[in-house]
């Protein structure tokens, strides 16, 4: 690839699973660059990334997956990059599949292409009730714009350069990705989806336990339908 690409590593108490998550990335992408983002992480992730030499940034409070990435699409707008694709720091996501989730933004198809586990229906699945979740959350996404997404919680996608200014001014804070969609999706941008297999969680426990699941996909749910009714959805449209 001979355009910029930027790889954000969102990590919140990964030390089981960054250094291996960083070095898949390394061997599998060498030609991309990335950047972790360690949101005020209280195990030992910051030492691992600072002697391991790892470009990171180090949050000084808890900004949340949203606020991290955030940060993160800052830099990629701040130093020009052509791609910003958004990893997870679990391990689930596999690097093999970043150039099926960034192809189809450099051909043009899409302002953003999510990496989706359920096109082929390959690999780790999630939990049952998390796939339904997934779905209605998938559902209510079509109903509010139109726009039919299937893995709409997946945090493995690309942006182009003008959707990533826009998610630098404009971005949900607390558990994001589905917001995003539909945000993106209001303001004009087109969002699409690329076949990837996922893994289960590498180590460590997600930040998702079962009670903060129900929390998850009501705030999710109201938080879809207050964007798609408010005065701003289109948040000045296009950047």
């Amino acid at each position: 690839m001979d355009e910029k690409i930027l790889v954000l590593i969102p990590c919140y108490n990964e030390e089981e699973n960054i250094v291996n998550t960083v070095e898949r990335l390394r061997s599998t992408c060498p030609e991309v660059d990335f950047l972790v983002i360690n949101d005020c992480s209280t195990d030992g992730s910051a030492a691992l990334l600072q002697s391991r030499g790892y470009p990171f940034l180090d949050l000084p409070v808890n900004l949340g997956i949203g606020g991290g990435v955030q940060c993160g699409y800052l830099y990629a707008t701040r130093y020009g990059y052509d791609v910003t694709v958004q990893m997870d720091g679990d391990g689930q996501h596999d690097p093999a599949y970043l150039r099926e989730v960034v192809q189809p933004v450099l051909n043009g198809e899409c302002d953003m292409c999510i990496g989706s586990r359920f096109i082929k229906k390959e690999g780790f699945q999630t939990s049952f009730m998390r796939r339904v979740g997934i779905r209605f959350l998938s559902g209510l996404i079509h109903l509010l714009c139109g726009k039919r997404v299937l893995d709409v919680t997946s945090g493995f996608r690309a942006t182009n350069a003008r959707m990533t200014a826009y998610f630098a001014k404009h971005y949900a804070t607390d558990y994001p990705e589905p917001e995003a969609i539909l945000a993106a999706c209001l303001a004009g941008y087109t969002v699409g989806e690329a076949p990837v297999i996922m893994q289960e969680r590498q180590g460590g426990v997600s930040s998702i336990s079962s009670f903060k699941s129900v929390y998850y996909m009501v705030k999710v749910s109201l938080a879809l339908i207050i964007d798609r009714f408010s005065i701003h959805k289109t948040r000045g449209g296009k950047a």
